[in-house]
């Protein structure tokens, strides 16, 4: 009997951050088009989300310097205010990128506990993937501290 063994994580990275909102807050921020669109740096009125599993996302994003890019993907798993797992489509590749956000509200504080964790196929694409995951949990921190 053979098995397959997974690919080894040595490209995975793993973001945490303690956000000054409940869980719920959190991940409304995450799957609301018009707020996502507010703090994560997407063009007005680009952001399509439909939040369930199997459900697609989209999104064109936009660089500091003006490049817009256009992301697409699906919805993994999604257990509101708890787990929300996104496929991101990758140019030339049949599998989609998977980045896996875990909330953990602690109760009684109004804070939550963001763990946002993904596995890329090199060292240059974790490195680009894990920059760009670090500007987006910053942006949502701001944005959910001023709203």
């Amino acid at each position: 009997m053979s098995h397959s063994t997974p690919p080894p994580q040595e490209y995975a990275y793993t973001l945490t951050r303690e956000l000054d909102a409940p869980a719920a807050r959190v991940f409304e921020a995450w799957t609301a088009p018009a707020q996502y669109e507010q703090w994560a740096g997407a063009a007005p009125g680009t952001v399509k989300m439909d939040a369930r599993p199997g459900g697609t996302w989209r999104a064109v994003m936009v660089t500091p310097d003006g490049q817009q890019f256009p992301l697409t993907g699906s919805y993994l798993d999604v257990v509101p205010g708890k787990r929300l797992v996104i496929g991101m489509d990758v140019p030339g590749k049949s599998a989609p990128a998977t980045m896996t956000l875990f909330l953990d509200e602690n109760d009684g504080a109004g804070t939550t506990r963001i763990t946002l964790t993904q596995s890329c196929d090199s060292a240059h694409e974790r490195d680009l993937a894990e920059q760009g995951s670090t500007m987006l949990l910053d942006s949502l921190g701001s944005y959910l501290t001023k709203s």
